[in-house]
């Protein structure tokens, strides 16, 4: 009998469950899509070109054993990965890859073609005319650039320094821009970041020759992109001191570029740029409006894919929210990976307060300290760290421990309202014990009457006793929007007034909840 492609997918599921972690097995496998069966060759669809190289660079034995289990010795795999999601008026164009990336022979027509079109504007010309090494040696001698030891700066000898608007610096030197401090070792990692610090490893593992290339880090002020794209950056320097890193904001960017628009010296400009082995650029969404600037961007960027090197970028949001960019660059930005940061739950805000006070050489307080300190400010990574840089200057200068009195003294200057206990995840876990059941429950998409009723009266808790809006309390209930919210707590309301036992619940939860 014919074997279905569905049956088959189905059964080398069941093969990998059996061998690999269950978080594993729903991070990485659950999304794929089986696509048809030809003869031998079963074709899954993966969402994106990160999960083809993470499962062919950590699963792919596990994937071949079930393939065996399910069609024999002669089994073969094929994906059909999405390189661009679409919309309304288009399908999702995908590109079909091998289990062996070496036999890959992309379809032209779903690779992105590199051109480089001559500007429409004359007094810029073609930037990148002549481009590429040879080009720049005009301006840069072999003999300028040095090897460094790991570590070490890695500078470039250029006739201006654009990093200087007035005058070179010394030597004409041009270093990497990167903070030394910015590492992955002291990233934390949590759920809100996992997927964004693992493509930042890979990426700083093997620059330029991932299928994320870009790699564009979207989040909220204060999340840490800037953080862990630094440490993409220090990483490469690192392990490939040789390389040209260069981390620089769009702002800064774009105002090199007027300097050199003053100067006619827009040439110079761009062949500085092409040098760069590495590009990071923060904060994108600057370029937005810039017309010329974005124009230049565009040239610069289409000469580094090609040439193979990588190229990673900072947005406070996704690319299809982007304003005022040309659509050509949002479509090059889509070409790699996209992914998000977002705000650390408590377990993570725990971890950041204890690994910021060992860095810093001061005795982790009790955990009941910690605790508050993590339920009190858990929005911004950036505020956290700014509370605990306070607490640990506060300690050494009066040589005390931190203790919860000082905790609450610390936030009472730096926070202007704090909400004591009550927060959302002392409301959730108060009222998923009260209830019966787990806090991810809570979040989950379940529609339980028993796990909505919970849900809703944490919702109605949550708009009462914090300052959260009614946005930003969906997005802590897995990722529910405001109207949901604003559902929930008119229901729980109308239910207070007509159900006694109901309201009696209610009456008894909010003493827990009292100041």
């Amino acid at each position: 009998m014919l074997k279905d492609f569905r049956t088959v997918w189905a059964g080398c599921l069941r093969t990998i469950a059996a061998e690999i972690g269950e978080q594993s097995f729903k991070t990485w496998f659950r999304p794929i899509i089986p696509v048809e069966l030809k003869g031998n060759v079963l074709t899954i669809q993966v969402p994106s070109a990160y999960f083809y190289d993470w499962l062919e660079e950590h699963y792919v034995d596990e994937l071949r054993r079930a393939l065996y289990q399910e069609l024999g010795r002669e089994g073969r795999l094929e994906y059909s990965v999405v390189v661009d999601q679409g919309n309304e008026q288009a399908r999702p164009r995908t590109l079909h890859l091998p289990t062996t990336r070496k036999a890959a022979a992309p379809d032209p027509h779903d690779t992105p073609a590199v051109a480089h079109p001559t500007p429409p504007s004359a007094p810029m010309g073609n930037p990148l005319a002549g481009s590429g090494r040879a080009a720049a040696a005009r301006y840069v001698s072999s003999a300028d650039t040095r090897r460094a030891a790991p570590g070490a700066q890695t500078t470039f000898a250029v006739p201006r320094n654009p990093f200087e608007s007035v005058k070179p610096m010394d030597g004409n030197l041009v270093p990497s821009q990167l903070n030394g401090s910015y590492t992955f070792d002291n990233y934390i990692e949590g759920d809100c970041n996992r997927l964004a610090r693992s493509a930042g490893l890979a990426v700083a593992n093997k620059p330029g020759t991932t299928s994320f290339n870009p790699l564009m880090v979207y989040g909220g002020v204060g999340l840490g992109k800037t953080h862990l794209v630094q440490a993409i950056g220090n990483h490469i320097k690192a392990t490939a001191p040789e390389r040209f890193v260069l981390y620089v904001s769009a702002e800064k960017f774009t105002n090199q570029f007027i300097d050199s628009v003053q100067r006619t010296a827009v040439q110079e400009f761009a062949n500085f740029y092409l040098q760069v082995d590495a590009l990071i650029l923060d904060d994108v969404q600057f370029l937005a409006n810039k017309g010329k600037t974005q124009e230049m961007f565009f040239h610069i960027f289409n000469h580094l894919h090609q040439s193979g090197k990588q190229i990673v970028m900072t947005s406070d949001r996704p690319p299809k929210d982007l304003q005022g960019l040309e659509d050509r660059l949002l479509n090059r930005f889509k070409w790699g990976l996209t992914a998000d940061v977002q705000s650390p739950d408590f377990e993570t805000r725990v971890a950041i307060i204890r690994n910021k006070m060992d860095q810093d050489g001061i005795d982790i307080p009790p955990p009941h300290v910690v605790d508050y300190l993590a339920n009190s400010v858990h929005t911004n990574v950036r505020e956290l760290e700014g509370v605990i840089a306070s607490l640990v200057a506060q300690s050494s200068l009066s040589r005390r421990d931190i203790d919860l009195e000082m905790v609450k003294q610390a936030l009472r200057h730096i926070i202007e309202e704090v909400e004591a206990e009550v927060n959302l995840d002392f409301i959730q876990k108060t009222v998923a014990a009260y209830f019966g059941i787990s806090v991810d429950l809570l979040k989950d998409k379940t529609r339980k009457k028993e796990v909505v009723t919970a849900r809703q009266v944490a919702m109605y808790f949550a708009k009462h006793h914090t300052s959260h809006t009614l946005k930003t309390i969906g997005f802590h209930f897995g990722g529910r929007d405001h109207t949901t919210v604003m559902h929930s707590v008119q229901t729980v309301s109308d239910l207070v007034d007509s159900d006694k036992k109901f309201r009696e619940q209610v009456d008894e939860l909010r003493k827990k909840f009292a100041k």
